[in-house]
């Protein structure tokens, strides 16, 4: 039976560069949620989504200028999964009566413009409840994170959990960094794959950090960093393993889930390969830089254990 063989890579000889790669890249995904935030979609900011299909591919400067001439104003049109199908966002506004009356009062305006449209999507979201799933998203990533710190705590050290929650929040922060600058619409599907990637991320941080303690414990001559370095090799097999099969399924995911799921599973595609990337080069490289020793793992000794133990 072929197994891995262990190998030598010294991780931690880049963990300075590491450190400063993901920083810049993290103010850089700050920065732009700071000023343009993100492309957020129905779902949160109320409103109208319609999904039109055509048999020729249409002009979407002429749908938009039919959309601007109607009792609904200036909208959001895109293309949405192919040239054939277009992709109606309306704001929220006094003059819809609804998803019934949206969808009648556009079918009817594209119909005359492009023979045969056929409308086949219509989602209606109030303004009150896309500001009530906003902030229970937030809430519901907050309590993660807090979760995530107070168990790490609790099983490990101070430093061990901050380096993993500092992974789990950076690899929060290039998610929504990314969606940020690319302007891709941020819906309910990818606030599950950011919640998803916390889970998946700790997962593979804590197995690590548990090696590193065991490793602590039993090399007892080696420094931190030739502890941390051995680690980090001795689980590279099971990353490796783990993250490839994980990604081929959310692959199929990308290329074969259409357009519905195609947020979910960018996000989860981006965390999966970043996940791994952060639990080397910040949870690790943390672990260091906050001074981690063995004395702080070891079991605490109980006073007259020695003499107890005496024949």
């Amino acid at each position: 039976m072929a197994t891995w063989k262990i190998l030598n890579i010294d991780f931690m000889r880049w963990r300075r560069a590491g450190l400063i790669l993901s920083t810049i890249i993290n103010l850089a995904a700050i920065g732009s949620l700071a000023t343009q935030g993100l492309n957020l979609g129905v779902e949160f900011t109320g409103g109208t989504v319609i999904e039109l299909a055509f048999k020729e591919a249409p002009s979407l400067d002429e749908v938009r200028g039919t959309l601007k001439t109607s009792d609904f104003g200036a909208g959001v049109v895109q293309n949405f999964g192919g040239p054939q199908n277009v992709l109606v966002r309306l704001p929220p506004t006094e003059a819809v009566g609804g998803a019934e009356a949206a969808s009648k009062d556009i079918g009817n305006r594209m119909e005359k413009l492009f023979p045969d449209t056929e409308v086949r999507r219509v989602e209606f979201v109030g303004p009150q409840v896309g500001e009530e799933l906003t902030e229970e998203g937030l809430i519901a990533a907050l309590i993660a994170m807090g979760g995530i710190l107070i168990y790490v705590m609790l099983r490990f050290t101070f430093k061990f959990a901050v380096g993993s929650i500092t992974a789990t929040v950076h690899d929060v922060l290039v998610i929504l960094g990314l969606f940020s600058i690319t302007r891709m619409e941020f819906d309910l599907n990818a606030l599950a794959a950011v919640l998803a990637i916390m889970g998946y991320s700790l997962n593979d941080t804590i197995v690590i950090l548990d090696r590193i303690r065991e490793n602590f414990r039993n090399m007892r001559k080696a420094e931190p960093i030739d502890v941390v370095n051995a680690s980090l090799n001795q689980t590279l097999s099971r990353t490796i393993n783990t993250s490839l099969v994980t990604l081929l399924a959310v692959l199929a995911l990308l290329f074969f889930g259409g357009e519905m799921i195609r947020s979910f599973s960018i996000a989860l595609t981006i965390g999966i390969v970043v996940g791994v990337y952060s639990s080397i080069y910040v949870a690790g490289a943390m672990v260091l830089a906050l001074g981690a020793t063995r004395q702080e793992l070891l079991p605490v000794q109980k006073e007259g254990a020695e003499i107890d133990n005496r024949p």
